[in-house]
């Protein structure tokens, strides 16, 4: 199962999920694809995800992480051993998305809701420790405007990496890297 979790405010619907979504399809593997609209609590979102992982065995899953989903799939990766491909992933999303207290609204499905210090703590209790460095393959743009990328290369040190120079936060070439992410799922694949 090739499982891509979506970032902060971000959506099923989003560019890089629909370009994932085709990519299945067109190679007869939709059956093995899951996207879901995840809450905007932590700790909802880290249950739907857990929910969705738990029938599979570890490695038939790898989980695709774009910015919060990279922090998501990395608690889970250590958590389940299955593993990752993080895209522009964020490193801290609890001191990162601190500013943004207050209302905010899903830039997809419109859902307006309060952003609160529950969901930053929420946050903050999903931190790992350490990671498994086989586990991970890092995509990452130097141009990402939101998160420094050498946060992410420093934090994914060991880690399989592609450093794309240029680019942006939403990551607009990843359609450049689908056979890449279909690889490495494959790759781990029991």
């Amino acid at each position: 199962m090739l499982i891509y979790i979506h970032g902060f405010n971000s959506s099923a619907l989003s560019y890089k999920a629909g370009l994932l979504r085709e990519k299945m399809a067109q190679l007869d593997l939709s059956a093995h694809f899951a996207c879901p609209e995840l809450s905007h609590r932590p700790a909802q979102a880290m249950a739907q995800l857990q929910a969705l992982i738990t029938p599979h065995a570890a490695g038939d899953v790898t989980l695709v992480g774009s910015s919060l989903g990279g922090y998501y799939a990395t608690h889970l990766a250590e958590h389940f051993g299955v593993r990752v491909v993080l895209v522009n992933p964020a490193v801290r999303p609890y001191e990162l998305l601190t500013p943004l207290l207050g209302p905010q609204k899903n830039l997809y499905t419109g859902e307006e809701y309060q952003f609160t210090a529950g969901h930053v703590d929420e946050l903050r209790a999903l931190e790992v420790e350490q990671i498994t460095p086989e586990c991970y393959l890092l995509i990452t743009a130097t141009g990402d405007e939101v998160l420094d990328y050498r946060d992410g290369v420093t934090h994914y040190a060991g880690c399989e990496q592609i450093i794309v120079n240029g680019g942006d936060h939403g990551f607009r070439g990843f359609a450049d890297y689908l056979d890449t992410v279909v690889t490495f799922w494959q790759r781990g694949r029991v």
